[in-house]
């Protein structure tokens, strides 16, 4: 990966290969698409466990994903302590009354309005599970010395949708939560000052009674999103 010695280039054959005809790659890509519309982002969570097994495969999906120099910038800690997932819940309401006080701003605050969210977190405690995800500002070696990381922001960010893809593949829920601060989460869960908390997921199976805002259906058209130059 990498280290203070130097490392040379050396080329490996490509480990896997798929290959499909025009007809087949059109009807996978149809396919993934229409599995991806059901997947949700929800509020409303059983308590019904999830294996850490399963957390655990989702994660190391995650962790699968491309980075920049490959330095993999990226911590996840999963957490179904319920003490530990109570002071998250508390201290994020926290953060979010003030947000919602006016510390957001009018215009943040009402294009909020149509999702419906309010400062109360209940889902931090009932779903069976939290990750909070971490981009890692730089590394260090073993002996303190530190080393730059490349393309943090958007190497998490491609970590992170692995992430929600493999949770919703195992026919799993999850909520991206980004209570700003976030710094309490470095000194809840013991991390290091090289890494900055970028969010957390809750992680469950839905309650029988949950909802979705009807915004959320709301996707821009491919000729809205997509330019195309043949």
């Amino acid at each position: 990966m990498f280290s203070k010695s130097d490392f040379s280039y050396e080329p490996l054959p490509l480990p896997d290969r798929q290959e499909f005809d025009d007809e087949e790659m059109l009807a996978r890509a149809k396919a993934h698409y229409a599995y991806m519309q059901t997947r949700h982002s929800i509020r409303d969570y059983t308590d019904r466990p999830v294996a850490r097994e399963v957390i655990e495969k989702a994660i190391l999906t995650a962790g699968s994903a491309p980075s920049g120099a490959n330095h993999q910038p990226w911590s996840f800690v999963a957490i179904a302590n319920p003490d530990l997932k109570a002071r998250i819940r508390s201290e994020s309401e926290e953060e979010e009354r003030r947000f919602y006080a006016g510390g957001g701003g009018d215009e943040w605050i009402k294009a909020l309005e149509p999702i419906g969210t309010t400062a109360d977190k209940p889902h931090l405690t009932i779903a069976p599970w939290l990750i909070v995800i971490f981009a890692q500002r730089w590394g260090e070696f073993d002996d303190g010395s530190r080393f730059k990381n490349y393309y943090v922001p958007e190497s998490v960010g491609i970590a992170t949708g692995f992430l929600i893809t493999a949770l919703h593949n195992a026919g799993l829920c999850c909520l991206t939560h980004t209570p700003n601060p976030m710094k309490f989460l470095n000194d809840a869960l013991g991390r290091p000052a090289s890494e900055k908390p970028v969010m957390i997921l809750a992680v469950g199976h839905p309650s029988a009674d949950a909802t979705v805002p009807a915004v959320a259906k709301m996707k821009k058209p491919l000729d809205q999103i997509m330019t195309v130059f043949e």
